[in-house]
């Protein structure tokens, strides 16, 4: 079957240089939720010093408290519920008038709480919200207010400016900006013919062009239109044209479903059979969850890999089952594509719904078993429903119940050896249990979006050519989907009754997308595929190769030329540039194998 279900990381790249960005360039010993190393700088003590790396400032807290002991805790105010970490002590000097000073490197990423505590009395002197900048150098004075007798200030100078870490991505923006004009004013200037005719004599010699006009003669336009026309009348008339919009947004598992019935729907058009389609579904299943296992447990150089620590779940397993599960689903309930009607009052106005209730109430039922398992399954140590990160989230109360329901199936059915070892929430939350975002719970909600996926390939196959139903329709879902997010988050990160998780999975996640994968392809498709006004390039020849960017990344993203040593591991620019340089170099790869008709189908 043609169209692949991922288009990977150099497709997100691309449509989000700056996430690309700030998710590689925290290395792993750089974060300071996990301890800094707390030493006076070289100009207070030229035996210790504090090496910041990216996304980290220096701070030097002044303890001017006479007799006062300091205990200072962190916590960053995107830790939910977090309960604050030992930053450094600072004890008093012992000299009146001499402050005690100790540094500490502080994350830079997002806004850092801070609160001092008095050592011995075990009793907070103050509590500050600063949002530091990188590789700034701050001073935190903490003494006595010169108003109160029992007051402390607690104020915090700036020292050294930071630098900008978002201009690297500024300019980066604008200059991607200024290329896309270029070539769309580029495009413009060729469509006009008397700027084609002068690049042409320009191109041309003078006696290529003599010869051209004077003894071969030159072709009126009316010529040439005739002359075409001819050319068409004497081949047979196109097939009808692949939807360029779905593989320009191809790289989610949205698409994905759209995909699946699309290709279906034409497979059983052209006569075969069911049965034969059934063992199609099974073998390109198998081979993505095959491809799948080896990808997300390398070894290359680094020997032989015991089969009692291999991980089992990965994103391509993921879509190998939900692809499964999906395109079984619509090949049971398959029925013929109505043909197009010619006013909306001769058809069902929901059609495409309608028909399709046997899936729905399939679709509905999976839901009610995540709902069940997520909210009402008993694990043990932990509060039933529970949908927190464990570690020190929730004030530390839960620390071993990272995911819930969904991170105890996993654990029980696969094993803690056989799962995600280093989970994201491990930096921020300090979590210390393995956790699969890619787990078993959260396939069924995989499988949910994909088949809101297949809805909007239904809506462009049974409206086919009623452009103004098709945009409708699209609009429709994507307000209804979104109220449902709206609803189940009650428009918070947190607070809502089901927050938006990617690790989990969560159906707010899911509606999510989907509501602005809907919002996407309501752009999209007028513009690509009725008006014709873009082509979908780039993003379109990386999504007719999806798998082959998405595994060949996989294999190869740390290799020359795809990566190379940095002259500054701390600076954003070089960073920025690499994965720049890298996701152009697979789209330049995608586009010649597009041109020699290459594809790589599973």
């Amino acid at each position: 079957m043609s169209g692949a279900p991922g288009a990977g990381r150099a497709l997100a790249a691309l449509l989000l240089a700056a996430s690309v960005l700030s998710a590689a360039l925290l290395a792993p010993g750089g974060s300071p939720e996990r301890g800094a190393e707390a030493a006076p700088p070289r100009d207070l003590d030229k035996k210790k010093h504090v090496d910041l790396k990216m996304d980290q400032a220096l701070l030097l807290i002044h303890n001017e408290l006479r007799g006062t002991n300091l205990t200072v805790f962190w916590n960053s105010e995107r830790c939910y519920h977090c309960l604050f970490q030992v930053l450094v002590n600072v004890s008093w000097s012992g000299k009146p008038g001499k402050p005690s000073i100790a540094a500490v490197a502080v994350s830079t990423q997002h806004g850092s709480l801070l609160q001092l505590n008095d050592t011995l009395e075990e009793k907070e002197v103050c509590r500050l919200e600063y949002t530091f900048g990188e590789f700034g150098n701050y001073s935190l004075l903490v003494k006595q207010a010169p108003n109160g007798v029992n007051e402390t200030a607690c104020d915090i100078v700036v020292n050294k400016n930071p630098i900008d870490s978002n201009l690297p991505v500024c300019i980066a923006f604008l200059v991607g900006v200024a290329l896309i004009i270029a070539v769309f004013f580029l495009r413009f200037l060729l469509s006009l013919d008397d700027f084609h005719n002068w690049i042409s004599k320009a191109i041309n010699s003078r006696e290529t062009d003599r010869l051209i006009n004077s003894e071969l003669g030159s072709p009126s336009r009316a010529g040439s239109i005739g002359g075409d026309a001819q050319l068409e009348a004497w081949h047979p008339p196109a097939a009808s044209p692949r939807l360029r919009c779905v593989d320009t947004f191809r790289g989610f598992v949205f698409i994905m479903g759209s995909s699946v019935f699309l290709s279906m729907t034409s497979i059983l058009q052209r006569g075969c059979s069911k049965f034969k389609l059934l063992g199609k579904i099974a073998w390109r299943s198998f081979l993505l969850i095959c491809i799948g296992v080896v990808i997300v447990n390398p070894n290359y150089c680094l020997g032989p890999l015991s089969w009692d620590k291999v991980r089992i779940p990965g994103v391509l397993q993921r879509l190998g089952v939900t692809y499964f599960v999906v395109a079984v689903l619509e090949l049971i309930f398959a029925k013929p594509v109505p043909e197009s009607c010619a006013s909306e009052r001769s058809c069902f106005s929901l059609r495409d719904i309608i028909f399709s209730w046997p899936q729905w109430l399939f679709i509905l039922m999976l839901e009610s078993i995540w709902l069940g398992l997520t909210f009402f399954l008993p694990v043990p140590g932990c509060p039933t429903g529970y949908l927190g990160p464990g570690g020190i989230g929730d004030w530390g109360k839960y620390p071993n119940c990272t995911g819930g329901a969904a991170g105890y199936i996993d654990r029980l059915l696969l094993g803690d050896d056989h799962i995600y070892q280093h989970p994201s929430s491990a930096v921020l939350y300090h979590t210390e249990v393995a956790y699969d975002p890619e787990g078993i719970l959260g396939t069924i909600n995989s499988i949910v979006m994909a088949f809101l996926g297949i809805q909007a390939g239904k809506i462009l196959l049974y409206y086919k050519d009623q452009t103004k139903d098709i945009l409708i329709r699209f609009t429709a879902w994507c307000c209804f989907l979104g109220l449902i997010s709206v609803a189940l988050t009650k428009v918070s990160e947190n607070e809502g009754f089901i927050p938006i998780n990617k690790n989990l999975w969560s159906i707010s996640y899911v509606t999510t997308l989907s509501s602005f994968a809907f919002f996407i392809l309501l752009i999209l498709y007028p513009i690509v595929d009725v008006k014709g006004l873009w082509t979908g390039t780039p993003f379109f020849y990386p999504g007719m190769n999806s798998i082959l960017v998405y595994v060949g990344h996989e294999v190869f993203e740390n290799y020359f030329p795809f990566q190379w040593k940095l002259q500054d591991n701390q600076s954003h620019k070089e960073h920025l540039t690499q994965n720049i340089v890298a996701t152009a170099i697979w789209v330049l790869i995608a586009y010649i194998l597009y041109k020699k008709k290459v594809f790589w189908k599973i």
